[in-house]
């Protein structure tokens, strides 16, 4: 199995409204690709609970069957559709950790 961390920072420019409802809609979009994407066996991302000591706002982490679902996943339409509409027009800062388990 393969773990794909992501961590984002959002455009500082967002009201905090703003940011709460972007995050939302980050989790909806990309939690609600589980059954749709072959290979990804799970998806949480962690939107609430942030304290003052961290340096991003938001986390994905994805659980796939192998390096290869990773690539899939990268590439279908699904997800490409959520992280142009829902994710990059948001955020500044992106960091990835993909790693097997």
């Amino acid at each position: 199995m393969v773990k794909h961390i992501i961590l984002w920072t959002l455009n500082p420019n967002l009201s905090e409204e703003e940011k709460q409802n972007v995050k939302a809609g980050i989790k909806e979009g990309l939690e609600g690709l589980v059954g749709k994407v072959p290979g990804l066996i799970d998806v949480k991302v962690q939107i609430d609970g942030r304290i003052a000591t961290s340096t991003a706002d938001l986390m994905l982490d994805c659980t796939l069957e192998d390096e290869e679902a990773l690539k899939v996943y990268a590439q279908h339409p699904e997800h490409v559709a959520v992280a142009s509409t829902k994710v990059r027009p948001y955020t500044v800062q992106r960091s990835c950790l993909d790693f097997v388990l």
